[in-house]
């Protein structure tokens, strides 16, 4: 391992596309090979059983199933019976059809948070894969990787700096070598090469910077082309994203639990949002924090060592991951085929197939990110995760796959078929009351015996929807040191309701902007891959049109309709006037004047918000503002 002395004397500027002369920036390779894998029958079927599978783990899977299928039919049961009474037609099948393609995922998503619900409350998270809550120092040689492409490298380094600045007050520095891998043009390299030299002037681990000329297979042949040519040197590889910040008592606590089980190839943390400024970033920061842990430890209860990979903020067997999960080319052309472009999942669905545990852990705190600061920047990102999901539907009927790794392809793919399959039972349920002639007396709804037939099963669908939110309010609230972080308890049930109703302003909006992700996969349009947006102050209003200009006119779709029925207008108001209103919702909701309005009030505030936001290292070069990841174990109260 390079001593702090060689490496203060190869700092040198680092010309673009020329790594053979600027070798004091790179380690000695140490090849491993990394093979692509097949998807056909010939492919050795994954393991039935893994050392730190969940005792009768099975059985918590048949829980889920009854449980699911129990809510399904109590949700449909309202509208079956309904339709029933006057027998089916045409339009009143098919209504029925896509009203339980909904309420079964949403029954699923709801009996998952709610076993993770009693986990927490049990104090049981780390039943299945505990974690040392004093590591010792390591043994082993971890590789920290950021891979960039056309980032702000000045934060992305300084993040790094941060987690270096962590590991070094632990005194286990040594153990430790950063990687920045970069897949940039040449002016985003330029920047990056400047930050990484002030990196390496305060940095105790290692620090080294590759960048590639060819950006072959985006972040996943980045990763993989690190692997090859110096995965050989290393035990394991903490994956970060260019917004990701960790406390180095977590990653600690992970390459713990790595040397102490040796099958477990991948460990994926539950990492929360920090860093937001405009208000929709508010909005997501706080429903991450308050409801996330519910979800992730609902996950990790019944997928067991058959968890998933999100492709940051998680370690890997460097050994394993090589041997395991070298992605195949799908037959065909983009979207439907070429390089995987959601790789993370499939990867941890071969690392399963080739005799590997992959677990989630709701366990750990001190794991965080950002997220996009607006509608739009959300959106964009949703495209290309939308065409990742659907391509993943090509692999669930690969033999070779655990069949937990195929049920979640189908459930990502399900979480962007939902919005079409939702607009389409909204427009069946509106077409199935216009054959009718309008009654007034059911403009309030809900205290007339002639209930539109949905609306009962979409009311009770809604509270499954809410009802994680609930539980993870529930668990803040009844434990007092995470209650006062929150702010005390009258602002945790403010922020709530907030939230809800925000989220619940906002849903049509996606409801349109995936359902439009849907329709450009079917009809062959590449999604592509764009740096993300991290950092905004306000969308400009043109901007805001031309982006939900196909939100309004579904709205404005809907108006008219209800012109024949408009003694339904209650009814739909939810969907049409925050579908109305997208323009100014996309405008206010960009701005950070709004996000600090809320958290003046106390609204949407965490406990991020009270800890440092600046990095705890500043280096030259690198002055972004970076909240800082504090914590390990969460403490159970």
């Amino acid at each position: 391992m390079m001593s702090l002395a060689q490496r203060r004397s190869a700092e040198q500027p680092l010309p673009r596309g020329n790594e053979a002369w600027a070798r004091g920036w790179l380690p000695e390779e140490s090849p491993l090979a990394m093979p692509r894998q097949s998807f056909g029958g010939d492919a050795e079927r994954a393991p039935a059983q893994m050392a730190t599978s969940p005792a009768g783990v099975w059985r918590r899977r048949a829980a889920l199933a009854g449980a699911t299928l129990a809510l399904t039919v109590l949700v449909a049961a309202a509208p079956f019976v309904l339709y029933a009474r006057g027998g089916f037609d045409t339009l009143e099948a098919l209504g029925l059809t896509v009203f339980l393609l909904l309420a079964t995922p949403i029954s699923c998503w709801f009996v998952s948070a709610a076993a993770g619900f009693g986990v927490l409350l049990a104090g049981r998270e780390q039943d299945d894969l505990p974690f040392a809550a004093h590591p010792k120092a390591p043994t082993s040689r971890t590789a920290l990787i950021m891979p960039l492409c056309n980032e702000d490298a000045g934060a992305a380094v300084a993040r790094l700096g941060a987690l270096d600045g962590s590991l070094a007050r632990l005194g286990v520095s040594e153990a430790f070598d950063i990687f920045v891998l970069s897949d940039s043009g040449p002016a985003a390299a330029c920047e990056e090469e400047a930050a990484f030299a002030a990196l390496r002037l305060h940095v105790r681990s290692a620090a080294y910077y590759r960048r590639r000329l060819r950006n072959t297979e985006r972040k996943a042949g980045n990763i993989a082309d690190w692997v090859r040519r110096f995965g050989g040197a290393y035990d394991f590889m903490l994956v970060l994203d260019a917004d990701s910040s960790l406390a180095g008592e977590t990653v600690l606590r992970l390459v713990q639990a790595m040397e102490d089980n040796p099958r477990v190839g991948l460990i994926q943390t539950a990492p929360t949002i920090v860093g937001a400024a405009t208000l929709f970033a508010r909005i997501s920061q706080f429903s991450v924090r308050m409801y996330g842990r519910v979800a992730a430890a609902g996950w990790a209860w019944w997928t067991g060592a058959e968890s998933s990979y999100w492709g940051h903020n998680a370690i890997l067997r460097v050994r394993a991951f090589a041997a395991c999960s070298g992605l195949p080319i799908l037959p065909g052309e983009r979207p439907y085929g070429g390089h995987i472009l959601s790789h993370d999942v499939v990867e941890g669905a071969l690392l399963r197939r080739g005799g590997w545990a992959v677990h989630v852990t709701a366990a750990l705190d001190g794991s965080c990110e950002e997220t996009p600061p607006t509608l739009l920047d959300f959106i964009r990102r949703d495209r290309r995760w939308c065409q990742g999901n659907l391509q993943h539907l090509r692999l669930v009927g690969c033999p070779s796959l655990h069949p937990i790794n195929r049920l979640q392809f189908v459930m990502g793919a399900i979480a962007y078929l939902a919005s079409p399959l939702w607009l389409l039972a909204l427009s069946i349920g509106l077409a199935i009351e216009l054959q009718n002639p309008a009654d007034w007396g059911s403009f309030w709804y809900f205290a007339h015996p002639k209930v539109t037939p949905f609306m009962l099963g979409s009311l009770l669908s809604a509270f499954l929807l809410v009802g994680p939110k609930l539980m993870g309010a529930g668990l803040v609230l009844r434990r007092p040191r995470q209650r006062r972080a929150f702010g005390g308890g009258w602002a945790v049930v403010k922020s709530v309701t907030a939230e809800m109703a925000l989220s619940a302003v906002l849903a049509p909006l996606f409801m349109v902007a995936n359902t439009l992700s849907v329709a450009h996969y079917l009809r062959g349009r590449d999604a592509g891959w764009r740096a993300q947006q991290r950092q905004a102050d306000g969308l400009a209003w043109r901007d805001a049109a031309r982006a939900m200009r196909p939100q309004m006119l579904v709205g404005l779709g809907f108006v008219f309709a209800l012109g024949f029925r408009p003694d339904l207008a209650l009814s739909f108001a939810p969907i049409v006037l925050p579908l109305l209103a997208a323009v100014p919702l996309a405008v206010v909701t960009s701005r950070r004047r709004a996000g600090e309005a809320f958290a003046r009030r106390g609204l949407l505030v965490t406990p991020d918000d009270e800890r440092t936001s600046a990095v705890a290292a500043v280096l030259p070069g690198a002055q972004a503002p970076v909240a800082a990841a504090s914590g390990g174990l969460i403490a159970a109260e």
